[in-house]
């Protein structure tokens, strides 16, 4: 007879759930057997869960489905949070099947006992169950499926007792098909398209899935028409860019500069996106950045129909036939000499291969990677949506077994990357077509600019060890070749381009380690926080030309 594994297995790859990143135990050894009865499930090991985690992450973001990941227990369930978390923010499609102890043996309270449902609906408050007998369990797998696939997409977590998993009568069920989403009524559209028309200066804060091409091209005909600002969320989810494509600025991530890009806005258009607030709180600084003088507008909700909702807008002012203005073909150039975080960047816009797939987690040094790639070919960048780092070497596995044919390339601080360095080891057993630049500045560069942002004057030289990664300095390089991945550490911008080169050229996975100075240090860090406070008492125009010189 089957049991219920074998049936789980076939209900997940009947719904379109191909691929299981897997960090299992001895709970969850009925699945790992059941694994090799689908021929049609891919399994990825990870050395630990937040790889797992974050590789489904990355998966979904790509392939615009879910994969699923198998954690064991609670422990591991926590261990995978931080990522679990990036993937909620961002509204991405995961499937959590979460090992669990035998029902009856809960009541003894073993060692690796926890409340897994708990813990689990910090990430997925939308759906966690526990599955409580072989012959419901796979209609509760393909719920959790449709749950996670309901637009806009959800972590969906499904707690697999380990009887019910070995337990025979298992039978498979049948897709269950998630709602289909609607368009912004004629009422909004109307009032939206009124604020337009009034002549008011008018932005449009896109996010989420409004960030394809089909979207976005929509968005730019209404800008094309109307004069109205084209801005993004700070860190999108998936964001299609490069030549021919609209060029759509980002918000910036610091919230004073943030305001100056919404400073002069009079109605803010949100299409699948939020009102945009500080990351953090700051002493004296206001947490919501929309400014007083500013009407605020849902388009989108992220469960409704952006593409419908946004040619329903443009009928109604009369843009539907407008021309977009679309980003030229430009690179920036090859870099030459000391190497630093902007000639890193400069390398990548310079010397990326079309349809790859960028992964930003370079924090402070990635500061210029969007203006140095917006004229290459065309790509997609992944961002840290949740802002819990370490997402970005698992994103980057996950958008590899997505998309076999497309290179991608991850940009990562020296910090983040420490946190899910593993991600090396499954990328080399899975031959993934990954080159990974580490930004090695020794230090959590941003938390320096935080320690003064947030006014903890004073720091002493305990305090600033918090922040230091020297002593020892790591080497990457040396870490990658002890996980199978090819790696060179490179100190010039032209030893920089020749190591891109050739992992362009040379089967992957590649590892390229930017020793680099700091992008915000010495006298730089210093007046920052003098510059931001300033901002507002400064004309609006140079405020804006300081905003681009800073964060473009």
């Amino acid at each position: 007879m089957t049991n219920g594994a074998q049936a789980l297995m076939k209900t997940l790859v009947d719904a379109g759930v191909e691929v299981c990143f897997s960090n299992p135990g001895t709970s969850e050894m009925h699945f790992v057997a059941a694994l090799d009865d689908e021929p049609k499930m891919r399994a990825v090991l990870a050395l630990f869960e937040g790889v797992a985690t974050g590789a489904a992450d990355g998966y979904a973001r790509m392939a615009d489905k879910p994969a699923a990941t198998l954690l064991h227990l609670g422990c591991g369930l926590g261990n995978g949070l931080a990522n679990l978390h990036n993937a909620r923010k961002g509204k991405v499609p995961v499937l959590n099947i979460v090992g669990d102890h035998a029902t009856y043996h809960v009541k003894y309270d073993a060692q690796l006992q926890s409340d897994i449902e708990t813990v689990a609906r910090n990430v997925s408050p939308g759906f966690v169950r526990t599955a409580k007998s072989t012959e419901t369990l796979c209609q509760d797998a393909a719920e959790a499926i449709a749950a996670a696939r309901t637009a806009p997409g959800q972590v969906a977590t499904l707690i697999l007792p380990a009887d019910v998993s070995w337990g025979e009568g298992g039978v498979p069920n049948a897709p269950v098909a998630p709602p289909t989403p609607e368009p912004a009524d004629d009422a909004t559209v109307e009032a939206i398209a009124k604020a337009i028309r009034s002549g008011k200066k008018t932005a449009l804060l896109m996010g989420g899935h409004s960030l394809r091409e089909p979207s976005m091209l929509a968005a730019a005909k209404l800008a094309a028409h109307s004069g109205a600002t084209l801005l993004a969320e700070t860190f999108p989810t998936r964001m299609e860019r490069g030549a021919g494509l609209p060029y759509i600025e980002r918000l910036a991530y610091l919230a004073e500069l943030a305001t100056v890009q919404l400073t002069d806005v009079e109605h803010l258009v949100l299409v699948d996106a939020k009102a945009p607030v500080s990351f953090f709180a700051y002493p004296g600084k206001k947490s919501y950045l929309v400014p007083d003088t500013c009407q605020v507008h849902t388009l989108v909700a992220p469960d409704q129909d952006i593409l419908a909702s946004l040619n329903k807008l443009n009928d109604a002012v009369g843009a539907s036939q407008a021309e977009p203005k679309l980003q030229p073909a430009k690179r920036p150039g090859r870099p030459r000499g000391k190497l630093t975080a902007e000639k890193v960047c400069k390398a990548v816009g310079e010397l990326m291969p079309e349809n790859a797939i960028i992964v930003d987690e370079g924090i402070t040094s990635s500061l210029m990677l969007s203006v140095m790639t917006a004229g290459a070919p065309r790509h997609d960048m992944i961002t840290l949506t949740g802002g819990a780092i370490g997402q970005g070497l698992p994103n980057a596995v996950g958008a590899a077994v997505a998309c076999p044919d497309r290179p991608v390339i991850a940009l990562i601080g020296d910090g983040t990357a420490m946190y899910t360095i593993q991600a090396l080891w499954t990328m080399a057993r899975e031959q993934l077509n990954v080159t990974s630049i580490i930004f090695n500045n020794a230090s959590y560069s941003v938390l320096n600019i935080e320690l003064e942002r947030v006014g903890a004057e004073d720091a002493g030289e305990k305090a600033k060890s918090q922040l230091d990664l020297r002593g020892p300095v790591i080497n990457f390089a040396e870490m990658a070749n002890g996980m199978g991945v090819h790696a060179v550490r490179v100190h010039t911008a032209e030893e920089m381009a020749k190591a891109l080169e050739y992992a362009q050229r040379m089967p992957g996975p590649h590892l390229i380690e930017a020793v680099i100075p700091e992008s915000l240090s010495g006298v730089k860090r210093r007046i920052l926080p003098w510059m931001l406070r300033s901002l507002p008492n400064l004309p609006l125009s140079v405020s804006k030309a300081l905003k681009r010189k800073l964060a473009p």
